[in-house]
């Protein structure tokens, strides 16, 4: 009989899903375009402060959220493909996947903060350089993108891969937070612990700070300047 054990906080469940669907919106206003960048902007900005939150709960967060614990290392990455890996949070390979998203998606964001398409819109933090630097990070914005959607790609295939041949469930977990595991597994697995309010709280001040401070709410304009509306 399988035994379940804790896998998944809460906070991190809650970040997955909130990132897959805000991913979704802002793909969606950008390919709309007009007024829906005004909503792709706001979009940027909400998907700056799951990054930053992830980034803080991936250090003070519960037990498998913490990057120590599945940060693949070239002695892991062995194992695992020698099927002697014994870990139940991400595998190694999985690890890769989860720090390339992070990485990419972090990068979009940030060029996104400082993009202008020559036309209306301008990123939340477009004054604070010049137009060729601003020029530069548009194409970059625009690399980050299909990157993003290729590793996505590749994401969805690796669990369409581990749910129907591996027949290992991903996506439940996610959504309870428990995995049902092998008693011999269950033995040698540690449940989720850690991940306390005050972590909680810490890691939602970090993630409201930098929307803040990428907002631009901070910047002085002058009275005469007419400003235009950001886009992510």
């Amino acid at each position: 009989m399988s035994q379940r054990i804790k896998l998944w906080d809460l906070p991190t469940r809650v970040f997955h899903w909130s990132l897959v669907i805000l991913i979704a919106c802002a793909f969606i206003t950008a390919q709309i375009g007009g007024n829906a960048m005004d909503w792709h902007g706001r979009i940027g900005l909400a998907i700056l402060g799951l990054i930053v939150f992830r980034l803080v709960w991936g250090l003070i967060g519960s037990t498998h959220a913490r990057f120590v614990n599945f940060f693949p290392t070239p002695a892991s990455v062995r194992a695992y493909l020698r099927g002697q890996w014994k870990g139940i949070g991400h595998n190694p390979l999985g690890a890769f996947s989860v720090f390339g998203l992070l990485g990419i998606i972090a990068l979009q964001v940030v060029t996104g903060l400082f993009n202008n398409d020559d036309i209306a819109f301008q990123g939340y933090l477009y004054s604070l350089i010049n137009k060729g630097l601003s020029d530069s990070l548009h194409e970059a914005h625009k690399l980050a993108s299909d990157l993003m959607l290729a590793l996505i790609v590749l994401h969805l295939g690796a669990i369409m891969f581990y749910t129907h041949v591996k027949k290992e469930k991903l996506i439940k977990p996610m959504i309870t937070g428990w995995k049902d595991l092998e008693p011999s597994q269950a033995k040698r697995a540690e449940p989720a612990r850690g991940g306390s309010a005050v972590a909680f709280i810490a890691a939602l001040a970090i993630a409201l700070a930098a929307i803040y401070g990428a907002s631009g709410m901070w910047i002085s304009v002058p009275p005469a300047t007419t400003s235009s509306t950001p886009a992510w």
